[in-house]
């Protein structure tokens, strides 16, 4: 494994103690909830939530708001020796990895793909 690989997953390894992985899961307010439910918003391999289909103002006010504070909280994760990037990398695989049968998540072709009951298609750097 590459050197910078194993600091990104290093960094990963830390988000998941220190709690910050969850944070994304705690922001599932009712509006954040309702929009997964209805296939309207979906996890990127980016680390970033992104919009399925047509985007209303308030959807889109939605999704920026949880991303600004998802950069916020890779920035503070990539102090560790990993680029803001490369940490958002491994964090979306985790998203990914999380969603629930039902939900959308952005597959490595780069087109939207529901989740089913089986592993979601990650790209083939995640672990």
């Amino acid at each position: 494994m590459r050197k910078g690989m194993k600091i990104v997953f290093a960094a990963a390894a830390a988000v998941a103690v220190t709690g910050m992985a969850g944070a994304a899961w705690a922001q599932r307010d009712p509006a954040y909830e309702a929009a997964r439910e209805a296939g309207k918003v979906g996890e990127q391999p980016d680390g970033y939530l992104g919009i399925v289909g047509n985007a209303t103002p308030e959807l889109r006010a939605l999704v920026n708001s949880i991303n600004i504070k998802r950069k916020a909280a890779y920035t503070r994760g990539a102090s560790n020796g990993a680029t803001v990037e490369q940490f958002a990398f491994v964090s979306g695989c985790n998203l990914i990895a999380k969603t629930r049968p039902g939900e959308k998540y952005k597959g490595p072709d780069g087109s939207w793909k529901t989740r089913g009951a089986g592993a979601p298609e990650r790209d083939p750097r995640c672990v």
